[in-house]
């Protein structure tokens, strides 16, 4: 016969950790000595590894004395059932260390990866950092509140920049930021939007923007409040398309 200490030794766990395991219940106290002393047999040792190596395995203490009691395969699927908890466990894990790390970097928001690169490419093409920060600001944006659409949405406006002609007319559009909202060119960016978005979507498929979907409008009204040509250039470019 042991005591507690020579048994936490032995089976290498601290005395607390065999009293824990003794309130839940999961290793019975022993008998006491005269003097008043818990004094464990081999049995007991033999029982605190096998606890010992399920809690190390990751299996919850509230479920290790079911799991002591439970008949071989009933045994076997709960240990399967537990590890494919551990293993969403790990891929979680794994994801808020990417979060993590990419927050270090000063990516305060982490967008999926398809959406940095397209950032990326879009200072590769000319346009101005003010341009990037607010398409990332407004995927951050739309990635928050729309999860569900967001990566559709996104995929759609991957395609069309990634067109030159196309991606043409989002560069004026971005350097048209400072000019007068009365400069005439203006008018003919909005004509020159408005047919490229008749071509590639059809007139009869355009939404009436009176009842257009909450995503374009939210966009939309945070990049009109950017500058006096853009919000004119929308006005234009809303009166065209409903002509």
């Amino acid at each position: 016969m042991i005591t507690i200490g020579q048994l936490a030794r032995y089976v290498g766990v601290s005395t607390k950790t065999i009293r824990v395991y003794h309130d839940k219940g999961l290793l019975p106290e022993p008998g006491r000595d005269a003097s008043g002393y818990r004094r464990y047999s081999a049995a007991d040792a033999i029982e605190l590894i096998k606890i010992r190596a399920l809690a190390e395995g990751g299996v919850p203490l509230a479920r290790i004395r079911d799991l002591r009691a439970a008949a071989d395969e009933d045994f076997r699927q709960a240990l399967r059932e537990i590890d494919d908890e551990l293993t969403a466990r790990i891929r979680d894990l794994r994801a808020n260390q990417v979060r993590l790390r990419r927050l270090a970097a000063g990516e305060l928001s982490p967008l999926p990866t398809e959406v940095v690169a397209f950032l990326e490419r879009l200072t590769s093409w000319g346009f101005t950092s003010r341009w990037v920060d607010l398409q990332r600001d407004l995927w951050i944006l739309v990635f928050a509140t729309h999860p569900d659409q967001a990566m559709t949405l996104f995929e759609d406006q991957n395609e069309i920049v990634s067109g030159p002609a196309r991606r043409q007319l989002f560069l004026d559009y971005d350097h048209a930021h400072d000019l007068d909202p009365d400069d005439p060119r203006l008018v003919d960016l909005a004509r020159r939007i408005v047919e490229e978005t008749r071509a590639r979507y059809g007139r009869d498929a355009l939404p009436d923007l009176d009842t257009a979907s909450e995503i374009p409008a939210l966009i939309q009204g945070t990049v009109n409040a950017e500058s006096p040509a853009w919000r004119r250039l929308d006005t234009l470019i809303r009166t065209r398309l409903n002509e």
